[in-house]
């Protein structure tokens, strides 16, 4: 078992709030509202424990928009939202003026344009910040239940629920509608180790330059 120190989790989660910072900032100007994210949540669960989270406190289907990274550390990117809330999403992204049946021409283009512009915002900031690159593929929109969303759907039947993954969890809602999701990051313990060594060689670059700013 793999878990983090005070001082790792601390600069992992610091690194999260830079880039979901940034994924807010675009999807508020997507939507033209304010956009309120929480605290990011890190912990190594099993994937099956992953599921009742998400599902814990939203048991009706979702739609997700599912990213795949690759790099020193690799994993899955998720946007999250119920399904109930994906129209009313489409139509805070496009703004008013469509029927109803325009809105749901244009749900999937929207829904993958959006997810892909916030997870590689949030990517692009942490593997920055980690003198990183990471190779992102194009998005894919996931619709079903916690299990397809977390799982994959093809990897639904193949991959174990004991697999330990960093499961990095934020929430965020959209003041003036009734719109909540969530972004979460999977890793699984080999990416979780590479990601160990570079947030220790972040935490020595931190503390390098505090010691080279005391010197002046």
């Amino acid at each position: 078992m793999i878990d983090l120190d005070e001082l790792e989790r601390d600069a992992l989660t610091e690194l999260l709030n830079m880039g979901v910072g940034r994924a807010a900032t675009y999807l508020s100007r997507m939507v033209s509202d304010q956009v309120s994210l929480s605290v990011p949540a890190v912990s190594i669960v099993a994937r099956e424990a992953a599921l009742q989270a998400l599902t814990r406190s939203e048991p009706s289907p979702f739609v997700a928009v599912s990213q795949n990274f690759q790099g020193r550390f690799s994993g899955r990117a998720l946007l999250i939202f119920p399904e109930v809330n994906s129209l009313e999403l489409v139509r805070a992204a496009v703004g008013a003026g469509y029927s109803l049946e325009e809105i749901v021409d244009l749900e999937q283009e929207a829904l993958t344009e959006m997810g892909n512009v916030i997870l590689n915002g949030c990517l692009s900031v942490i593997a920055n910040s980690l003198k990183e690159t990471l190779n992102i593929s194009l998005p894919n929109l996931l619709r079903g239940d916690g299990r397809t969303v977390l799982y994959g759907a093809e990897e639904t039947e193949t991959v174990s629920g004991d697999e330990l993954v960093l499961l990095l969890y934020i929430d965020f809602s959209i003041r003036s509608r009734n719109i909540r999701g969530y972004i979460a990051l999977l890793m699984d313990l080999p990416s979780l180790t590479n990601l160990r060594e570079l947030i220790h060689r972040f935490i020595n670059d931190i503390a390098a330059e505090a010691e080279r700013g005391g010197r002046t």
